[in-house]
């Protein structure tokens, strides 16, 4: 089989701050679904015939933590129901199969999440939200270079938006001062300090 090749697993002492990717190109549905039945512990994702597959560093799962931290304070702020999906396989055979770092519905259960979160910690790219445009995710996060960008779906296709939907009482400039924190702060007390800021 085609993974034979890959010399899996990544090394990951090697991954303290920068993620490791792998891309393969020229690859076929088919040869994602196979990789996917392996529970290598990677995000892999697919698209035009491209497999990516991240192993996260330290620092990615750290500010994806604090990101998923953050939502779960606000809905409990606002009383606001949700359901966590975390990095749950999104598929839609044979266009595009995605694992966000985290991802919700809110309201209501759905198959499809309402938000999915992006850390782009030296690996990813906007070019995934040609992924998520597929999947039909409304709404897309992702932090980079110690910036995070909100996403929306309008008419087909992204656009960006300082005020989220799904949450509306953050904007990008507001998140952002926390959850840098994240990288020198324990969560308790950012989690805290963000939930005495709302209004």
């Amino acid at each position: 089989m085609f993974t034979d090749l890959l010399n899996l697993p990544i090394n990951r002492d090697r991954a303290t701050c920068g993620d490791q990717t792998l891309i393969l190109a020229g690859m076929t549905w088919d040869d994602y679904e196979k990789l996917t039945q392996e529970d290598y512990g990677y995000r892999i994702s697919y698209c035009n015939g491209v497999i990516t597959i991240v192993s996260p560093s330290k620092n990615h799962e750290r500010i994806a933590e604090v990101i998923n931290g953050l939502i779960k304070t606000y809905c409990r702020k606002y009383n606001l129901p949700y359901f966590p999906m975390g990095s749950t396989t999104l598929k839609k055979p044979p266009l595009a199969g995605k694992e966000p770092d985290h991802s919700f519905a809110f309201e209501t259960d759905k198959s499809i999440p309402d938000l999915a979160v992006e850390v782009t910690y030296t690996s990813g790219s906007i070019v995934d939200l040609e992924k998520y445009k597929y999947l039909e995710v409304k709404e897309v996060w992702f932090w980079d270079n110690q910036e995070i960008t909100f996403y929306y779906l309008v008419n087909g296709n992204y656009r960006k938006i300082e005020r989220s939907i799904c949450l509306p009482k953050l904007t990008a400039n507001f998140l952002i001062t926390f959850v840098n924190r994240g990288l020198i702060e324990t969560p308790l007390t950012i989690e805290e300090d963000f939930s005495n800021s709302l209004e």
